[in-house]
């Protein structure tokens, strides 16, 4: 599978699993800048790096923002949220267990 190889939706992301192995699972997410903006709280840290675009996420309150080739670790059980991306964002989530 190539990576770059996805069509951008007209609404909302998609998500491709690219991995699961063992405590991990790797994501492909492609985004639109037309999508709700939802709180997530997870069970599992979350790595994630921006392989194109740009996005302001909420995290605790704080707002932080990610362009193409930066990443971040979201510790489980903290509430995020994106409240902002450039349609064609795309992201690689890497769920560790």
């Amino acid at each position: 599978m190539n990576l770059f190889d996805y069509t951008v939706p007209q609404k909302g992301e998609t998500f491709t699993t690219l991995l699961e192995h063992k405590n991990i699972k790797i994501i492909r997410i492609v985004s639109s800048d037309n999508f709700e903006s939802v709180e997530y709280v997870q069970e599992e840290d979350e790595w994630v790096v921006l392989l194109e675009g740009e996005a302001i996420l909420m995290i605790e309150g704080e707002k932080k923002t990610l362009k193409k080739g930066e990443s971040l670790l979201i510790p489980a059980k903290i509430p995020h949220r994106v409240l902002e991306m450039n349609r064609g964002t795309v992201w690689l989530a890497v769920h560790i267990f």
